[in-house]
């Protein structure tokens, strides 16, 4: 055993020294960040490519680079706008009395960068929660979810929009944002205004924050809630801290955080990695001799992650390249599925269809009423996935605990035909959590989240931590169960999940 150890650890050594040896370039910022060249290494970057091209998604553009003349800055640095689509039902209700507002804010701490965003008022009620909704990638646009997942409306095949039944606007007022820089109508004329951490994302979305709350002070009051999926699982315990954090310290207008809800995230690699090949075997996308043979990929990626958390820089360009190898596996065994949801079949490149969100950005009719002009959109930026290469594997569940104690809620939901990041491994980060409430969280009993007297999923928690695993969904929850993923929302805003009927245990696997 002890001599498996040793040599599993001599091949690791040797496959570090060989990515490193084989990062052409990575040149340090100002600020000490480490970034590419463009000579730099290649492979984030077609990986990025590939996930983008499954979405039948083609920017223009590999990040949003765009150069205008100055513009007069309010105190807020914000430039915003009232519109109305065009191409929309109206029937339901007068877009003027619902407020739907597109603006620009000027990042404080860049050269000259222009965070994008939409806002659009409750359908129900002013004084519902104030939620903003985050899209990872990282590099892809919020405008996804928008118009895929849980806005107000839909795409439909002839590019105009339809009221969605299911919107989030229906129980909060909605902030989607473009970031980080370069990405949908998000953009910079400087390349170093690029992000390359948390930090710096963070720090980003909090001096937003500050200046919409300045700009809408009407909403300054009520709950705010922190949401988003995929990559977000990074973005969102780095802002809710960066939030937590200028409330105590009281930097600014005090915000109402309440929560924080992750969507089949990626917040703890070690973890979620590990959990990829039992998951597929799981849901049998490999076999049992598949399993075995991947043990030592397993071993190696997180024995990286490890080095990647002690010493960052290039050791987490090669954490990220050792660990996606067990990803790119499963993939290539699995013969063509949807690795964002195992029940459909990719066609070729192809695993949705999301084109129709590119075509509709760029009509002019559509720039106009957003008031965005000639500015690029690029739906995912390769660019912007890349710049963020470094921060892949680090492990953002370090500073979730601190904000459990100070009663601030956390869910995290997962459907379960997802494979990127699945609900085994997310399941597994939030058990092994430490926290004051770890032990009543793992011995707490598995119960039925149901919806219109259906059973719609499974739910756990404790205190202020939830774990839902939402039935019949991938990747996207609130796109493949639109109406479960809304009385989700509004049940956990108002403090009702879960429910205490039991249903069995869930004991971290």
């Amino acid at each position: 055993m002890g001599s498996n150890l040793f040599f599993s650890q001599c091949i690791l050594s040797i496959l570090l020294f060989f990515f490193i040896s084989t990062i052409s370039t990575l040149a340090e910022t100002k600020d000490g960040s480490l970034f590419m060249s463009s000579s730099g290494l290649k492979y984030p970057k077609s990986q990025a490519e590939q996930l983008i091209r499954a979405l039948n998604l083609f920017p223009k553009n590999e990040v949003n680079h765009h150069a205008e003349e100055e513009y007069e800055l309010g105190e807020s640095r914000i430039v915003e706008k009232q519109f109305k689509f065009p191409f929309i039902d109206n029937s339901e209700a007068s877009v003027q009395n619902l407020g739907h507002h597109a603006g620009y804010y000027r990042l404080q701490h860049t050269k000259d960068a222009r965070m994008f965003y939409f806002f659009f008022e409750s359908r129900n009620s002013r004084t519902d929660p104030v939620v903003i909704w985050l899209t990872g990638g990282p590099g892809c646009s919020s405008e996804i979810a928008l118009f895929y997942e849980n806005g107000p409306f839909h795409i439909t095949s002839n590019l105009s929009l339809a009221w969605n039944d299911f919107g989030w606007d229906k129980v909060s007022n909605v902030i989607y944002v473009d970031q980080p820089t370069g990405t949908g109508f998000s953009y910079s004329s400087d390349d170093d205004d690029i992000r390359h951490t948390e930090e710096d994302v963070s720090n980003d979305l909090y001096d937003f924050l500050q200046a919409f709350f300045k700009e809408h002070p009407q909403y300054a009051n009520n709950d705010f809630y922190i949401t988003g999926e995929s990559y977000a699982g990074h973005y969102i315990p780095a802002f809710a801290a960066r939030v937590h954090q200028g409330n105590k310290r009281k930097e600014g207008l005090h915000i109402n955080l309440k929560g924080l809800a992750i969507g089949n995230g990626l917040t703890n690699p070690e973890i979620q990695y590990k959990a990829y090949t039992d998951y597929a075997l799981d849901m049998k996308l490999i076999t049992q001799s598949d399993y075995n043979s991947t043990r030592i990929l397993v071993s190696e990626c997180q024995q990286a992650i490890k080095l990647c958390g002690a010493k960052g820089g290039p050791s987490c360009v090669a954490a990220y390249m050792v660990c996606n190898n067990i990803f790119n596996k499963i993939v290539r065994i699995s013969g063509g599925k949807n690795y964002y949801d195992i029940r459909k079949k990719c066609e070729g490149n192809m695993c949705y269809d999301f084109s129709n969100m590119e075509d509709f950005l760029n009509l002019k009719s559509v720039r106009n009423a957003l008031g965005v002009g000639d500015i690029d959109f690029v739906s995912c930026s390769s660019t912007v996935y890349q710049a963020m290469v470094t921060d892949l594997m680090r492990n953002l569940e370090v500073g979730i605990p601190a904000l459990l104690e100070d009663g601030i809620k956390l869910l995290i939901y997962a459907g379960e035909y997802d494979l990127i990041c699945n609900w085994i491994g997310n399941s597994r980060w939030v058990h092994a959590m430490e926290w004051s409430g770890q032990k009543k969280f793992v011995a707490a009993p598995m119960i039925q989240f149901s919806v219109d007297g259906l059973e719609a999923g499974s739910q756990k928690g404790h205190g202020p931590l939830t774990f839902l695993k939402v039935h019949n969904a991938g990747h996207m929850v609130p796109m493949d169960q639109p109406k479960v993923s809304l009385e989700m929302l509004r049940r956990w805003m108002q403090g009702k999940l879960p429910l205490t009927q039991k249903y069995g245990h869930l004991a971290p696997m």
